[in-house]
């Protein structure tokens, strides 16, 4: 699914230069669950933005079935985002004015989806997380944990072909992370997704097959043998957008 070539991302500052990704290779099979770690400032969330076209390389490739995402306009890169890209962040990003419904329901809206369909995949979304009685609330009266289930829905009900999470349990005490990790993990197996994880938490790191450890902007990737999490059936991968 994922083929990365020669992915560098420099950054200046001041009259030093940073590389945050120093020629980076990897490649991530279609159905894949990956972890990223490394030390803080070690480039984890710059290659997760590079997985998910928020941001682009200095040099190198990024493919994702076979197209180039480094090549793209930004309109088409922005049709790829928002129809075979789900993302999950830290901060759940939710809007404080809008229900969980209709938080869950923007991430349609860039698919012209009509509001009757919106507002039902919206309530199928947060009934698969748990939330089925509080479509109506808003983000202030849910917990943290609540908050990231919304979040999650928001991010899986456009049916993504990719589960992209920034840290999504660092901003949850240890038994709501326990909850949302294993809400993921299923979700993961019952859709086939291809789900890539930034995170800190070196016990998050053992329950996946595979982990990418980022040391000064260089990746090695690891097999893990002692994860118990089963890969899930790999689903055909669909054409993301013309090839650049």
């Amino acid at each position: 699914m994922y083929e990365l070539t020669g992915v560098t991302k420099e950054y200046r500052r001041g009259q030093e230069r940073v590389d945050a990704l120093a020629g980076v290779d990897l490649r991530i099979a279609q159905g894949d669950r990956l972890v990223i770690q490394g030390p803080t400032g070690g480039g984890k969330s710059t290659l997760l933005q590079m997985l998910g076209g928020l941001d682009r390389p200095t040099a190198g490739s990024v493919l994702l079935d076979g197209t180039d995402l480094t090549r793209l306009s930004e309109g088409r890169l922005t049709a790829v985002r928002s129809r075979y890209i789900g993302f999950v962040f830290q901060s759940f990003n939710l809007i404080p004015t809008l229900t969980a419904q209709e938080n869950v329901e923007t991430a349609l809206v860039p698919l012209g989806a009509k509001a009757a369909e919106r507002r039902r995949r919206a309530a199928e979304a947060l009934e698969s997380v748990g939330l089925g009685e509080r479509l109506g609330h808003l983000p202030s009266e849910l917990s943290g944990g609540q908050q990231q289930r919304v979040a999650i829905a928001r991010a899986l009900v456009k049916r993504p072909q990719v589960l992209l999470a920034d840290e999504p349990t660092g901003n949850l005490d240890e038994s709501t992370r326990d909850e949302i990790v294993e809400l993921l993990e299923g979700l993961w197996r019952e859709h086939g997704l291809t789900f890539v994880m930034v995170t800190h938490d070196s016990a998050l790191a053992r329950r996946a097959p595979r982990v990418a450890t980022l040391r000064r902007g260089r990746v090695t990737v690891t097999e893990n043998p002692g994860a118990t999490v089963r890969r899930p059936a790999a689903q055909p991968a669909g054409e993301p957008a013309e090839k650049a």
